[in-house]
């Protein structure tokens, strides 16, 4: 190639999805193709300045520009005009449902119809799997899909984990999924104290952060105020994964309800453990500390249009999973039992007439062959390892952008 195809790459934030669709994945461009390309990352660009935009041949924008969802379409058609390739990037479904901490604010200022507004003015839109592309076309016909990927060098994905007594049984995440969790209500009660006395219970994420507010009944009035841990999504979350704290003694309880940080005797041989939240940069070291990862979604759209990222992390780290048997579970995943005994497969998955019986059964069953999890985990790896590599969609992902190029 004569010269360096310059792209601007434009994130959505610093600290979350920016990470896994902006910003990795164009630093990788740029160390594996130093000849091709330059990319330049950044959070807060000149909108209004021309001279800004001349220099670039590609813009990746994930959703919008700078938090500015009105002036968006516009600058899209500006750069277009400009004869700049404008790419949107989207990695979740533009309206979640009811349930959701946002769907009131989304919904109040049009959020949805602003995003489907970009998605129509951009050259071409970027997404995550093949699921949500075929819900993109209605609205733009050129969709690319690159899949969430994964550095395995990255020191987050290379944290040993720890031998225990117990087999550890994991879920991280964040704020949005109490919908989600709720379909595995009472699984631990069902398994019992046989299979419990065996089993840690972790809950990855927890975080007391955050804000209410509170209108009164009789004025109108609206007052915000710091959330009480209590309040929070991760104490409900807490009461799931505990049988609402039957499964440990009043002591450790006493010391959960206070709700500090910091670690309670020996927190590996204890039947639950609280794991508070960690940066995106570090956070999935938190998959070292199970053996068992549990992936519970409910079948709805916005679930549907999800991408695979719990399935291509928890097989990173060679993990068992059991997941809902729903839309991203459904790429990559096969169920591994056949009439209760082990055939072939790499995932355990639970069909959506079955929440109520199936999440606790399948643990049961890997306690009782923890053979299995070694299986399950290392043929989880295999089918991620390659399909998934981050080196290997940025190669993709090169050859898309040169082909922009002429």
């Amino acid at each position: 190639m004569s010269q360096k195809i310059n792209v601007l790459v434009l994130p959505s934030d610093k600290t979350g999805v920016g990470k896994f669709r902006s910003i990795d994945p164009h630093i990788f461009l740029q160390n594996l193709y130093p000849d091709d390309f330059h990319v330049d990352i950044d959070y807060e660009p000149r909108l209004n300045d021309p001279n800004f935009w001349k220099k670039y041949q590609i813009v990746h924008i994930h959703r919008n520009v700078g938090g500015n969802y009105d002036q968006t379409p516009q600058l899209i058609r500006h750069l277009k005009s400009m004869g700049i390739v404008v790419i949107v990037d989207i990695d979740d479904y533009w309206l979640p449902t009811k349930e959701h901490p946002i769907y009131q604010l989304i919904v109040q200022n049009k959020i949805h119809e602003k995003i489907v507004n970009n998605l129509r003015e951009a050259d071409y839109v970027t997404t995550t799997t093949e699921i949500f592309a075929n819900e993109i076309r209605k609205f733009n016909k050129n969709v690319v899909i690159f899949p969430n990927a994964i550095n395995p060098d990255e020191p987050q994905f290379k944290q040993p984990t720890l031998e225990s007594d117990r087999i550890r049984v994991g879920w991280l995440g964040g704020s949005s999924h109490l919908h989600d969790l709720q379909l595995m209500n009472g699984f631990v009660s069902k398994l019992g104290n046989e299979i419990n006395n065996k089993v840690q219970y972790v809950i990855c994420g927890f975080d007391t952060r955050g804000s209410v507010t509170e209108i009164n009944p009789k004025t109108g009035e609206q007052r915000r105020r710091d959330i009480r841990p209590d309040e929070t999504v991760w104490a409900k979350y807490e009461q799931i994964f505990t049988d609402n704290y039957r499964i440990i003694d009043e002591n450790y309880k006493k010391f959960l309800l206070e709700y500090r940080e910091g670690e309670y005797k020996s927190d590996i041989t204890l039947p639950y453990e609280r794991v508070w939240t960690k940066p995106v940069t570090s956070y999935a070291m938190n998959y070292s500390k199970f053996d068992i990862s549990l992936a519970p979604i409910k079948n709805h759209v916005f679930n549907r249009m999800k991408s695979q990222l719990k399935v291509i992390e928890a097989g990173f780290y060679k993990k068992a999973l059991i997941a809902s048997e729903i839309g991203p579970y459904t790429l990559d995943l096969k169920h591994c039992l056949k009439n209760g005994e082990y055939v072939d497969g790499n995932a355990m998955l639970v069909g959506e007439n079955r929440n109520h019986s199936d999440w606790s059964k399948f643990i049961k069953k890997l306690v009782q062959n923890p053979n299995l999890i070694t299986d399950m985990g290392e043929r989880l790896y295999e089918t991620v390892k390659d399909k998934y590599h981050l080196k290997n969609v940025t190669i993709n992902r090169a050859e898309f952008y040169k082909s922009l190029i002429k």
